[in-house]
């Protein structure tokens, strides 16, 4: 096979577009390369630019420089600001041969340079270079197109399979509580809606951006973790705690927050992680109160982690409307009031007005996720 079978034979599906204002010029490059490529002329830069977002679109342009109206400088220009045509490449063929003209082309872009009168073998080979580098790029394109794709997919299921082994970890807690794995759907959404009123003051606007929202929701469902560590005596029983009981009751906080530490403090690298930080203070403080009569620590006002009084009201709020063992559902009016009784007693202000302020959303989740058993 010789060279130009060869080139024929790997590139008789490329396009390519001439451009000139002068007939002959466009007669000599066609001879010589309309055996090989398919080829479209323009004989103005006005209609290069139409031709270059036509199919079937040029795979490489060859651009006169001097023509009337709009020059090649002009063209390559508008072709490089044009995002459908910018990368196209563009070989100037131009009689003239200053230095300073050259430069000029490739300071705008163009990928190489042909003077007149042009030879068939330079043009050939100058195109073909031209058509291989940018199949090469495109090969790039598409190969770097396919990772991005596939890291994407593979980290989408990655963070399905945390999520799902989390909120399966989680409901071992629940399940110990004879509560529903739909608690913690309930609260996780509370806690999402709840950071998100909250964003909306300048007071939290810097601190609960989109991803901390979303790794204090993730994290919400591990607040009651640390209950696979309480004995059945104390969990199960039905009615009233005795003092004794309700303290090992209460050191489910802090187990909670220890067992997530244990899990966590050997890893070196902590990247990813954030969200467990978040839990292990959701888990240890959700049940502190905002004058600070709470356990296990006491912690008063903004004392508290923010996630955690988030976590205080919510699982507040599911808790008194879902029947339990020991007790009747109250209504989301009983709830509601009560709630606003506790304002900046047992709950942090701000929380409760953002509560107040989406209590219709509230209420979306709480029905989206009702349990169809209680107790």
């Amino acid at each position: 096979m010789n060279d130009h079978q060869t080139i024929n034979s790997k590139t008789q599906q490329k396009t390519l577009l001439i451009v000139d204002d002068t007939p002959e010029n466009i007669m000599v490059l066609g001879e010589i390369l309309m055996p090989y490529y398919r080829v479209r002329v323009a004989n103005s830069g006005a209609r290069a630019l139409v031709a270059a977002t036509t199919e079937p679109r040029p795979d490489l342009i060859l651009l006169d420089v001097m023509m009337p109206e709009m020059d090649g400088y002009e063209v390559i220009t508008r072709l490089h600001s044009n995002p459908h045509t910018t990368d196209i490449p563009v070989i100037f063929i131009t009689a003239l041969d200053a230095p300073k003209d050259e430069t000029r082309g490739l300071e705008l872009g163009a990928a190489d340079y042909i003077t007149k009168p042009v030879h068939p073998a330079i043009v050939l080979t100058r195109v073909r270079g031209q058509i291989e580098l940018k199949e090469a790029r495109d090969r790039m394109i598409d190969q770097n197109a396919w990772l991005e794709s596939e890291i994407e997919r593979r980290m989408r299921q990655n963070q399905m399979i945390q999520d799902v082994s989390m909120r399966a970890l989680a409901s071992l807690a629940e399940a110990r509580d004879n509560e529903t794995g739909n608690h913690i759907l309930r609260t996780q959404g509370y806690v999402r809606v709840l950071a998100g009123e909250l964003s909306k003051l300048p007071k939290y606007a810097n601190t609960l951006k989109p991803g901390v929202i979303e790794s204090y929701a993730k994290a919400a469902p591990l607040h009651d973790i640390g209950k696979v560590g309480i004995p059945d005596r104390a969990l199960h029983k039905p009615g009233k705690h005795t003092p004794e009981e309700w303290e090992i009751m209460k050191t489910h906080a802090k187990v909670g927050a220890d067992a997530i530490w244990r899990a966590i403090q050997n890893e070196e690298d902590q990247v990813g992680l954030d969200f467990l930080h978040i839990a292990m203070d959701i888990a240890r403080y959700h049940h502190e109160k905002w004058d600070g009569s709470g356990y296990p620590d006491g912690l008063s006002g903004e004392k508290i982690p923010l996630p955690a009084r988030l976590m205080a009201l919510a699982d507040v709020f599911d808790a008194m409307i879902s029947k339990r063992v020991y007790k009747p559902a109250f209504t989301v009016e009983q709830t509601t009031d009560m709630i606003k009784d506790g304002r900046g007693k047992h709950f942090d202000p701000d929380v409760v007005d953002a509560f107040v302020a989406r209590l219709d959303d509230f209420q979306a989740i709480a029905a989206r996720h009702t349990d169809e058993v209680n107790g």
